[in-house]
């Protein structure tokens, strides 16, 4: 038994079905735990990836989430970097599957579903699965599955019949195998065969690998003969601080300038790729962004939208990143602040920063930006500086900062006064 756990990608002969389906559903409704797979046929990774997709809520009897909205998809096939490779992957693998009863599937690095082709019948079938473009075949959403378990793995993988965590899919096979940027080795995504018990054999597997192995060697051919990128222009500047509307300006190398609104989800987008130089994956934006409702899909088009918006030179991909320096009232502030150059930190700071936000992450970007100037504000003991900080929509309400004026030793009877005037305002309107 030792053997077909550590089989890694194959499918061991001692893993039979319906010894792997009665474990399974023993695992599944609770009556053995983790511990006891290890005294059965089913191998380690599938056994691991049993117990991963049962801590994160998978349901063992519906297949992956539902499919993203058609645009949704539109704008994640054009911008993929797989897309090129296309029709080297239907030369290799698709045209063969027309007739085999098998499909193939091309994953996105989240586990997306961005083209599913082959056997027409076979993908009418798996339609009852949700296995069609759009839909969320990552490990946490399907569970046991192979591309989006070797996607989770980043190792190429087939899963048969009842091995998959789902109890929908135990009627398919699969075979699995990741595909990185030959250049820094990032994941891009997964080429995916399904389709019978006839699929998961060595011989498809070597199949998938050299698919794979082609589609890299063409991405860096591309990359060597491609068009260059175009130059970005010579500076870019986000303003993001105070009621009004965020705005993207870039001067060109003539001094010329253009400026331009942005929504508030993508200016919520660029602060966070500011303040995140090495760069988020489309996950972690996805919960920086909302902690709850939105999925990694929406965040690739509106990255995809905001680079028509601001230019295609300044954001890259896998990870998300910006590629040139681009200034911001926020990062004055920052800037001075470190510098210990309060008053220009308070020149900088026109009001709090994306105030309509409901991001998570840009709210506690601006708590933390105004409490880190009033903090140095209070801490410097400058009467002059305090009443500037006082004066701003930030410090109105701020008790404390009024009680210290009223207090401070060179305030004089007008300021005085006001302050007491300002503290009685507050108080009263707090009860």
């Amino acid at each position: 038994m030792a053997a077909s756990r550590n089989a890694g990608g194959r499918v061991s002969t001692r893993a039979l079905p319906a010894k792997v389906r009665a474990v399974h559903d023993l695992f599944i409704e609770g009556q053995v735990d983790a511990d006891y797979l290890d005294s059965t046929p089913v191998r380690r990774v599938i056994a691991e990836s049993w117990q991963r997709s049962l801590a994160t809520g998978v349901d063992p009897d519906l297949g992956a989430r539902a499919a993203a909205a058609a645009a949704a998809l539109i704008e994640l096939r054009n911008t993929h970097p797989l897309a090129p490779t296309l029709p080297l992957i239907r030369r290799l693998l698709v045209d063969d599957a027309v007739d085999a009863g098998v499909v193939v599937a091309i994953t996105a690095a989240d586990g997306t579903l961005l083209w599913v082709e082959g056997d027409a019948g076979v993908r009418r079938k798996a339609e009852a699965m949700n296995f069609v473009p759009g839909s969320d075949w990552s490990e946490r959403s399907a569970g046991t599955n192979a591309p989006g378990t070797a996607l989770a793995l980043d190792r190429e993988l087939q899963i048969q019949g009842t091995e998959h965590f789902s109890r929908i899919m135990h009627s398919w096979s699969c075979s699995a195998v990741p595909v990185h940027d030959p250049a820094t080795g990032v994941l891009l995504g997964a080429i995916d065969l399904t389709g019978g018990s006839a699929v998961a054999t060595p011989q498809t597997l070597a199949l998938v690998r050299a698919t794979a192995v082609a589609v890299e060697n063409q991405l860096a051919l591309l990359r060597l003969t491609g068009p260059a990128a175009p130059a970005a222009p010579e500076g870019a500047r986000l303003t993001v601080l105070g009621a009004d509307r965020p705005r993207w300006q870039t001067t060109d190398g003539a001094g010329r300038s253009q400026s331009s609104g942005l929504t508030g989800r993508h200016a919520d987008i660029l602060v966070l790729l500011l303040r995140h130089p090495e760069g988020l994956s489309a996950d972690h934006l996805a919960m920086l962004l909302d902690d709850k409702d939105l999925d990694v899909v929406t965040v690739r088009a509106e990255v995809s939208r905001l680079r028509r918006v601001i230019g295609s030179t300044y954001i890259e991909s896998r990870p998300y990143r910006l590629l040139a320096p681009v200034a911001s009232d926020m990062g004055d502030v920052f800037d001075a602040l470190q510098a210990g150059n309060l008053s220009a930190a308070l020149d900088a700071y026109s009001g709090a920063l994306l105030p309509q936000s409901v991001s998570p992450a840009i709210a506690r970007l601006r708590t933390e930006l105004s409490a880190s100037l009033r903090e140095a504000v209070l801490a410097a003991g400058d009467l002059r500086l305090l009443r500037r900080w006082l004066s701003l929509p930030d410090g109105r309400d701020d008790r404390q900062g009024w009680r210290v004026l009223h207090d401070h030793a060179e305030a004089d009877p007008v300021a005085r006064a006001q302050a007491r005037g300002h503290l009685a305002g507050i108080d009263s309107e707090l009860g």
